[in-house]
C-alpha cells in the first residue's frame, strides 16, 4: 500500500477529507518519532510499541574485498508487535 492509498483508506474509514487524513497521519508519525528520539516508548494497546534501538559502533567487512570497514554507532526505531496483533495475524 502506498502513502496515497493509505491516506485514501483512512479518509474513507474516518469520513474525513484526504487533506485532514494526511495531516493526522503526518502528525501521528511526527509525534512518534519525536517521542522515540527522546528515548521514550510509544505504546498502542492491541497494536504494539515503538522504541529506540541503539546500535554500537562495530567493525564490518567489505564483501568484495574482505577489508575491515568501520561502522559508526547509530539509532534505529524498533517496533514490537503486541500479542493481540500477533494473534490476529495468525488467525487465532
Amino acid at each position: 500500500m502506498t502513502k496515497a492509498e493509505l491516506v485514501d483508506a483512512v479518509a474513507d474509514a474516518a469520513g474525513v477529507s484526504k487533506a485532514d487524513a494526511e495531516r493526522t497521519i503526518g502528525a501521528y508519525w511526527d509525534t512518534v518519532v519525536k517521542t522515540v528520539k527522546q528515548d521514550d516508548k510509544v505504546s498502542w494497546p492491541g497494536i504494539g510499541s515503538f522504541s529506540l534501538s541503539k546500535r554500537a559502533a562495530r567493525t564490518g567487512r567489505n564483501p568484495q574485498t574482505g577489508e575491515p570497514v568501520k561502522i559508526n554507532a547509530s539509532n534505529a526505531m524498533k517496533f514490537t508487535a503486541s500479542s493481540t496483533l500477533k494473534s490476529n495475524l495468525n488467525g487465532k
